[in-house]
């Protein structure tokens, strides 16, 4: 009995030796969706737990907005870093230290005695949730190089979904948390998801093997050849395990120096993280008194072109970067979209509260219809990518929802608030998940973890950028005439994000670029 059940687990958990040869391994999808899901559900639960941590901690609403901001700023700085250190290590093991961390982040948060241990908790949890994601896009074109399979819609339909609904049942999952057992509950939660994580990388994740350089290569090259590989196994290892281990990452290093032995471009790393602080922290609460962040993001940013430019194997490419216009405007798309999103998510949510009357809870139930419409439009034509169409109609009907906003006053009826929300989901279903396929075809296969992660800062620059807006127009409170100014602001996003994709066309037959 316990022999069988021995077997039947081992069969169901672990890699086949050979995987299917032309179709994606299945068994992957669970460590990279369950993965993936982790900075979402991170970033709604704390919705709920700002009021209870604050009168827990004696912590004002200023200070413990700072949960939320150092996630941000800490997955904004992550997910690029770390999405880069998978393109040079492999996705296996960044993807398991980046889930051992949230599971550490977990038992910090739960156990901080006070509001800084806590905020550096949320910090450290912003890094350990950047792992996946960039780890699950690489998988994600390595099958599709191994398979021959150019579209692998159905598994970017699965993160971009998995990601959505998780950011809806957060806060309820969340306010369940807490309820039974306090605010500590929505850290403590995130160990074992860590440990779920932890084993199903352990045992489904291919292990990486990467190419060799110098004497050691050669040798290995040679027939007959028994030296250890990058990872330690003997060449023999190597190809006894066939295809379950991974292709091997290809070389970073630059095309003018071909011969430069790849590494991590510590420096650059940091002055890109310079450049992107200094530029959130002044985008979250922008004021005449910090005209010296702006400034030391234009320093950071100088000094940090300067050096992409002279390194040989920089952190962020930017000759290549330069030179591949379709994904700069993919990330221009990625930062209008969710700049609009979170502009309306934010500002719509406030004026509901404080121009129209309704208490938080209604506010709440009325915004249903938006994540419900997102979801369904997702699942429904997530399998088409249809990149340029999803982006045209996802723009013309944030036209449509921001033009509706102007009709608003404190009168409306509920039932048109709901239908507002429900038009204004239906671009979260498109947007995010066009510009995802867009990223897959257009990113370089030996970048794309830190392209990847390249896509998610944008998202949440836009989100910064809303949040700003929300202030700039809400100077007296979220009243009416606020929101339509708001709603202007948002219209001219929407117009420019539906302006850049028509003159792209880039969009109209985005064909994979090739390793």
């Amino acid at each position: 009995m316990i022999p069988a059940l021995r077997d039947w687990l081992q069969h169901r958990l672990t890699p086949a030796r050979h995987r299917p040869p032309d179709r994606f391994d299945r068994r992957l999808i669970a460590p990279m969706v369950l993965g993936t899901v982790l900075n979402p559900v991170n970033s709604s639960m704390i919705a709920v737990a700002l009021v209870p941590i604050g009168r827990a901690l004696g912590a004002s609403p200023a200070e413990t907005a700072w949960l939320v901001s150092g996630l941000y700023l800490a997955t904004a700085v992550g997910q690029p870093v770390i999405g880069r250190l998978v393109d040079l290590y492999g996705p296996r093991r960044l993807y398991l230290f980046g889930t051992a961390l949230v599971g550490v982040a977990g038992l910090l948060g739960a156990l901080s005695p006070n509001l800084g241990a806590l905020v550096a908790a949320r910090v450290l949890l912003g890094f350990g949730t950047s792992a996946a994601y960039p780890a699950a896009m690489h998988l994600t074109r390595s099958e599709a190089e191994r398979t021959g399979q150019s579209s692998p819609a159905g598994v970017l339909t699965a993160l971009a979904v998995s990601a959505q609904t998780v950011a809806v049942v957060g806060p309820t999952l969340g306010g369940l948390l807490i309820g039974v057992g306090g605010w500590r509950t929505i850290f403590l939660v995130n160990v074992p998801l860590s440990l779920a994580c932890l084993v199903l990388g352990a045992l489904r994740l291919p292990k990486t093997t990467r190419k060799q350089r110098g004497p050691a290569a050669a040798r290995s090259a040679r027939p007959g050849a028994t030296g250890p590989t990058a990872d330690g196994a003997t060449a023999d290892e190597a190809k006894a395990a066939g295809p379950a281990a991974e292709p091997a990452t290809p070389s970073p290093a630059s095309p003018s120096s071909p011969s430069a032995t790849p590494g991590v471009d510590l420096p650059g790393m940091l002055l890109f993280a310079a450049l992107l602080v200094s530029l959130m922290l002044f985008l979250m609460r922008p004021r005449a008194d910090d005209w010296y962040l702006p400034v030391l993001a234009l320093i950071a940013g100088a000094a940090f072109a300067r050096r992409e430019l002279r390194v040989p194997g920089p952190f962020i490419d930017l000759r290549v970067l330069g030179g591949n216009a379709p994904m700069l405007a993919t990330f221009l798309r990625q930062f209008l979209s969710y700049t609009t999103a979170y502009a309306f998510l934010y500002g719509f949510t406030q004026w509901m509260e404080e121009g129209r009357g309704l208490h938080a809870a209604s506010a709440g139930l009325v915004l249903l219809p938006l994540s419900l419409s997102g979801l369904v439009v997702s699942g429904i034509t997530g399998r088409r990518e249809a990149v340029r169409a999803k982006l045209v109609v996802g723009s013309l009907v944030q036209i449509a929802g921001c033009t509706a906003l102007l009709t608003m006053n404190s009168t409306s009826a509920i039932w048109l608030l709901a239908g507002v929300g429900a038009l204004m989901g239906v671009p979260q279903g498109l947007n995010g998940l066009a510009n995802q396929t867009a990223l897959y075809r257009q990113a370089e296969p030996a970048r794309m973890g830190s392209a990847a992660g390249l896509l998610r800062t944008f998202t949440y620059l836009g989100a910064m950028a809303a949040s700003a807006a929300d202030a700039a127009f809400f100077t007296h409170g979220a009243d009416t005439g606020g929101l339509h100014r708001l709603a202007l602001f948002m219209l001219a996003g929407a117009v420019l994000l539906l302006a850049v994709t028509l003159i792209d066309r880039s969009l109209r037959d985005p064909a994979p670029r090739k390793a």
